[in-house]
């Protein structure tokens, strides 16, 4: 059944975690903070974050600046590989980097990952049924966030490599009734001062 609202889909990749990734820094504290100061005016009917402490601690710091929002922890909005291309999906010059990225992934995670992700999709994305618009915010990590804009996109499936975001990151994808998906805003930092922007990003690609 297609629904008969727009879905506000507002994406967030987890702030700047420790290097063990056990839990978030100062950095990654403050990150999550002032990007829920921003969405605090946001009517959102729920918030979705992944297992991991370092999703779970940026949504519960996010929720404390909204009003009475709902979190749930699913393992559809956590860490993992959505989508692993055969070589000749991938364009010729980059195919080898490519697989080399992908090579440490387990079997466990060739074969739980994609099943993860086709149910992100079913979760996550499309128009809603009702008469108000529904806005839901999923924080999450680099490749679900990568995979929902590809998908969003129309973008073939091994496109989610190479597409990158930032800690506390905002990326919003409105899915309005009877039209294709639209990416209104990607990887914005609007809201962290420059000495918390692109975290999470290599070096060469800061800008």
């Amino acid at each position: 059944m297609t629904g008969t609202a727009a879905r506000y889909l507002y994406l967030v990749r987890h702030g700047e975690a420790s290097p063990d990734e056990s839990e978030l820094t100062e950095a990654g504290r403050r990150q999550a903070a002032l990007l829920g100061q921003r969405l605090r005016d946001i009517p959102f009917t729920a918030v979705h974050h992944g297992p991991l402490p370092r999703a779970k601690q940026t949504a519960h710091l996010i929720g404390d600046q909204l009003k009475g929002v709902p979190l749930h922890v699913t393992e559809v909005a956590g860490d993992y590989v959505p989508y692993i291309p055969e070589k000749d999906e991938l364009p010729a010059e980059s195919a080898d980097f490519y697989l080399r990225f992908l090579a440490g992934a387990t079997e466990e995670e060739r074969k739980h990952g994609p099943v993860l992700a086709r149910q992100a999709l079913d979760l996550f994305t499309g128009a809603v049924d009702g008469e108000e618009d529904r806005h839901e915010l999923v924080v999450t990590h680099n490749f679900l966030v990568a995979w929902l804009v590809r998908d969003a996109m129309h973008a073939p499936k091994w496109r989610w490599l190479g597409l990158n975001h930032c800690n506390a990151a905002l990326t919003v994808i409105r899915y309005a009734p009877g039209r294709p998906a639209s990416v209104l805003v990607s990887n914005d930092m609007r809201h962290l001062p420059t000495e918390l922007r692109w975290t999470g990003f290599p070096p060469e690609l800061h800008i």
